[in-house]
């Protein structure tokens, strides 16, 4: 069944964002996260490992996998070929928007300014990643970008914490948040990486 961006959205606050170098975790990673809570998995394709990874993880039950840091068409193409339900880009391109909108995958664009905002509407688009969050003026600036845009939903990714989650989670025009500190950097520890998925999930919105 295809999702919509808004069933992924949905799915938890907290869309764990993914830099797996060793295709060995991947299968034991997205089984800490389902367990976790955590269903919707974004691998960023950042890796050399990054396609392996998502084809590894789509065979742990629960997980939905989808490919982030997708640039331009021929990154879309892999992705898709590689199984992945959702799309994550740090940015929108006429191109790479056209494209994903023709392939019928949910597709969640970064945005950071109103420009940003007014492109993706005119493909059609009306749910974005607000990327990076933190750098481009933080909870203020997206409350700043939401008032004229009311049926706009985002996604903040970049420089979110388990701390300061909840405060991006409050708002009204926020779906789900990104984040990377639901796998803490250095060896692989599933049971570290469940108890914090299992925090993640917990977070009201």
């Amino acid at each position: 069944m295809t999702m919509t961006v808004d069933d992924v959205m949905a799915l938890a606050p907290v869309i764990p964002v993914l830099v797996v170098e060793n295709v060995d975790d991947a299968v034991p990673l997205a089984q800490a996260l389902v367990a976790g809570g955590l269903r919707a998995l974004e691998v960023t394709l950042r890796t050399p490992a990054a396609l392996d990874v998502m084809r590894a993880m789509a065979t742990v039950p629960g997980a939905v996998v989808g490919a982030g840091t997708v640039l331009n068409p021929g990154m879309l193409d892999e992705a898709l070929a590689a199984g992945a339900q959702f799309i994550v880009s740090p940015g929108l391109t006429e191109p790479l928007g056209k494209a994903a909108i023709a392939s019928g995958t949910a597709f969640l664009p970064g945005v950071a300014t109103a420009g940003d905002i007014m492109r993706g509407l005119d493909l059609g688009l009306d749910r974005f990643k607000f990327f990076p969050a933190s750098t481009s003026g933080g909870l203020p600036a997206l409350k700043a970008l939401a008032a004229p845009f009311g049926m706009v939903r985002f996604c903040p990714t970049g420089g979110i914490t388990t701390e300061t989650a909840p405060e991006w989670l409050a708002q009204p025009f926020i779906g789900c948040v990104g984040g990377s500190w639901v796998v803490p950097k250095g060896p692989l520890d599933p049971a570290r990486v469940e108890a914090l998925a299992r925090d993640a999930a917990g977070l009201a919105r």
